[in-house]
């Protein structure tokens, strides 16, 4: 009986330690779309897709606005289940590889990113896809968001590559590396990794520190900025 194609799929490195000095870095991903003798005969070239998507998160944007000369926040939306960090890499651009549908499932594709909006907009109808773009627009300038078609490289008829830039600017926590076989626009197979981004070192306790116990951090920081300002009093104190 004819079946479809396997695929199988790896990364450089399933964990990413951030230090201080952390620049940012390049995982790998890589992999091979297996046949055998009873694979079915398919006329049209593969397509990949390589997304790799951050914690969720809830996030609100604002414009701003003059209000008696002055720049101030004026309507604001807020968008739920939120990527924190999206990088899509293609074979060309995602929307020559399948359907509509298809890919807003399986977020192939910056434009095809669904954006929940959490009941209580503040944001009229008719420029709600205003705020949509801009949302876009500044992940993207931050270096959070990245779609790059072309990008995946076959080293031969099955086996493939491609490179995705972490920023240094990268959100912590848990992330999930798919890829996703397609033919004809038809998805045949997909496979998923995790990977972790995690601080280490003095920079994980402090977060840690931060988000576990924040009324203790608040009141070391505070002692801390207590201490630095009466010991540089001293030092510089003037006779």
């Amino acid at each position: 009986e004819a079946r479809s194609e396997q695929l199988i799929a790896a990364m450089s490195a399933d964990e990413i330690r951030i230090q201080s000095n952390f620049t940012g870095t390049t995982i790998v991903v890589f992999g091979e779309i297996a046949r055998d003798a009873v694979t079915v005969s398919r006329p049209e070239p593969y397509d990949l897709a390589v997304v790799v998507s951050g914690p969720e998160q809830v996030v609100r944007t604002r414009r701003k606005g003059r209000f008696l000369g002055i720049w101030v926040n004026r309507e604001a939306e807020t968008f739920a289940e939120v990527p924190s960090f999206l990088a899509v890499h293609t074979t060309r651009a995602s929307h020559e590889l399948a359907a509509r549908s298809i890919l807003e499932r399986y977020r192939i594709g910056l434009r095809n990113l669904n954006l929940p909006i959490v009941a209580a907009s503040e944001a009229p109808m008719s420029d709600r896809n205003n705020f949509r773009e801009a949302f876009l627009r500044l992940r993207v300038q931050a270096g959070l968001y990245a779609e790059r078609p072309g990008s995946i490289d076959f080293l031969s008829g099955s086996l493939f590559r491609t490179a995705v830039q972490l920023p240094a600017n990268i959100p912590v926590g848990e992330y999930t590396v798919s890829t996703y076989l397609l033919r004809g626009g038809v998805l045949l197979a997909s496979a998923e990794q995790k990977l972790t981004i995690a601080k280490t070192g003095f920079e994980q306790f402090t977060h840690s520190l931060a988000y576990a116990y924040s009324a203790v951090y608040g009141i070391i920081a505070i002692a801390l900025a207590l201490f630095t300002g009466w010991l540089a009093g001293v030092i510089f104190r003037k006779d």
